[in-house]
């Protein structure tokens, strides 16, 4: 595939490197916000990690030039419903993800049927705590938010998610924390004054993302509409 990759930090740069290996063609790199949309010509699919205040942007030109993307920016699910409007306006293709591991989707998985485990037991006080690089510019992290949104789902006592502590009981508390050199850690801890359950994910370094990216570039090639790792791992 020709593949145009918008945002070139360290994950563009290691895309490009995974891209290669798997027999693709970068055709165009797009590392600002000013691009006119008609740099995505001849592109098969763009993949784009670039910057919550302009992934929007990118995602229209996409849809207007009838280019597939894969979206790996965070930051911006507040405006998912204009997304998939602009996607059915247009007959687009675009796979969003918070996270493109394998290894974090089955986290998203088990934490869904742990959490159905722990519904009957309100004695437990749940929280996230997730741990990135100091680059990082959203926080909570994507993968914070889709987590407690699955937690949400099946645990009765909380309705909603905070970033600071709070004596609120319906409330699930996310701890976000930046330190050097660090791809990305998730734990989920339910606390009781009995004991302590947590389960957690460690990414050792960014290979995954890319590998899953280049994968979902993949698995939409071909297809039209609105597409999430659910339906590429079919969980």
């Amino acid at each position: 595939m020709n593949i145009a990759l918008i945002g070139y930090g360290k994950m563009g740069k290691l895309l490009a490197v995974k891209a290669v290996e798997r027999k693709h063609h970068i055709l165009k790199i797009l590392d600002n916000s000013y691009w006119e949309k008609e740099e995505l010509l001849n592109c098969d699919v763009a993949i784009d990690f670039s910057a919550p205040d302009s992934v929007l942007k990118n995602i229209h030109k996409s849809f207007q030039m009838g280019v597939p993307v894969i979206v790996g920016t965070t930051g911006w699910y507040r405006d998912i419903e204009k997304v998939k409007a602009w996607c059915t306006e247009y007959d687009g293709t675009i796979l969003p993800a918070t996270n493109f591991s394998l290894g974090v989707n089955i986290f998203f998985e088990m934490n869904k049927h742990l959490s159905k485990l722990m519904n009957p037991h309100p004695s437990f006080i749940t929280s996230i705590k997730e741990t990135h690089h100091t680059e990082k510019k959203d926080s909570p992290s994507g993968t914070a938010i889709s987590t407690a949104e699955i937690l949400l789902n099946e645990l009765d006592k909380y309705d909603s998610w905070e970033t600071s502590a709070s004596i609120d009981e319906n409330k699930i508390t996310i701890i976000a924390n930046r330190e050097p050199n660090v791809a990305g850690i998730h734990e989920v801890i339910y606390e009781s004054d009995i004991d302590v359950l947590k389960f957690s994910h460690k990414a050792k370094n960014r290979e995954g993302f890319a590998s899953g990216a280049l994968i979902a570039a993949e698995f939409i090639n071909g297809k039209k509409g609105f597409y999430s790792m659910k339906d590429l791992l079919k969980f």
